[in-house]
């Protein structure tokens, strides 16, 4: 009689709850921490995290046209410019929720990832916090700060879609550079022709974004252009030939040496140098959307135009003297776009 043999079976060993916990956490990703990283990723888009690169030059050129050197005021010039900055990101999509719904449903607001009152609390918040730190930097900062305060304020809530949006928008520009001459206690007068540059490229930009979801405006784009040139030529030091007689006298260190309308030496060949970064970075866009008034296009346009306010704002600090500063200011350029490189800031715009 053949003898048949039964293979024995292997039982498999018991599953313990840690080793079932363990099997389950390798194999399933955290939900709390990748709900973290949606929530961080989108307060990064609402307030526009890689633009705020772009503001600490104002309260620096402030300074820098005021003859002095930054000191401890300034950086809390710089906190209060960068709360009241943010402020304004959180208050625009607050404001325009109902239209972002329509032609941006992607933004963290109508997708549902933030909400509106989330926005609002925010913007509150960064306001009150930006207030607090210009008084702690002194009265005329505070005198400065409030009404930047107001203007942030009435820009989104009541004077965008109106023909003084652009104008409101370039005039908080120009308060944000005087906040950084208030604090220096030399007053705001010697820095006001640097304000009025600065806002004049802020209304050049703001009125190019108008169409940058529609686009179909070759006017606009092609008057930021000229802007650009004509500003480029104001913070660019002119050198002009002496006469024969006097050119002897002209030696280096007396008066009459160095570029006329500008400073003399090293600074002036950095205000040049800056200059022409600034026309470079905000120009070919702006030809561009000229050329081909496309919303993405146009949305491009606006892009470089943010980017170059940070050569232009080292361009008038070089152009008031101070080399060191603007030379700080310019850091900012590869600093903000390394940190726009990174992967949680690749899908947030700075427009």
């Amino acid at each position: 009689m053949s003898r048949t043999t039964i293979p024995a079976q292997r039982t498999a060993p018991p599953t313990t709850p840690g080793r079932l916990r363990a099997t389950r956490d390798a194999t399933v990703p955290d939900a709390g921490a990748a709900s973290r990283r949606d929530r961080v990723g989108a307060w990064a888009e609402l307030l526009r995290l890689p633009a705020l690169f772009t503001v600490p030059g104002d309260a620096l050129a402030g300074a820098a046209a005021t003859g002095a050197r930054p000191g401890p005021r300034t950086l809390l010039a710089i906190g209060s410019s960068l709360c009241l900055y943010e402020a304004g990101m959180a208050l625009n999509d607050w404001a325009d929720r109902a239209e972002d719904a329509a032609e941006r449903p992607h933004r963290p607001i109508p997708s549902g990832r933030i909400k509106p009152s989330a926005a609002l609390t925010a913007a509150c918040g960064l306001t009150g916090a930006g207030l607090v730190l210009a008084a702690r930097a002194g009265r005329p900062a505070l005198a400065v700060a409030a009404p930047l305060a107001a203007t942030v304020w009435a820009y989104d809530l009541a004077l965008k879609h109106t023909p003084a949006g652009p104008a409101a928008m370039a005039a908080a520009r120009g308060l944000d550079l005087l906040l950084g001459a208030a604090v220096t206690g030399a007053g705001t007068r010697a820095a006001l022709p640097s304000a009025a540059l600065l806002g004049s490229h802020t209304l050049a930009v703001t009125t190019v974004s108008r169409r940058e979801t529609t686009g179909g405006s070759v006017l606009a784009p092609l008057a930021a252009l000229a802007t650009t040139g004509v500003l480029t030529r104001l913070v660019t030091p002119r050198r002009t030939r002496l006469p024969a007689g006097r050119r002897a006298a002209a030696a280096p260190g007396l008066p009459g040496s160095g570029p006329s309308g500008g400073p003399p030496g090293t600074t002036g060949f950095l205000a040049a140098a800056l200059g022409a970064a600034y026309a470079a970075t905000a120009a070919r866009p702006y030809v561009h959307a000229a050329l081909n008034p496309s919303p993405p296009l146009t949305q491009r346009a606006v892009g470089g135009g943010v980017r170059a306010t940070v050569p232009l704002q080292a361009a008038l600090a070089a152009r008031s003297g101070a080399a060191a500063t603007s030379l700080l200011i310019a850091s900012l350029v590869p600093a903000g776009r390394a940190f726009a490189r990174r992967a949680a800031m690749r899908k947030v715009s700075i427009t």
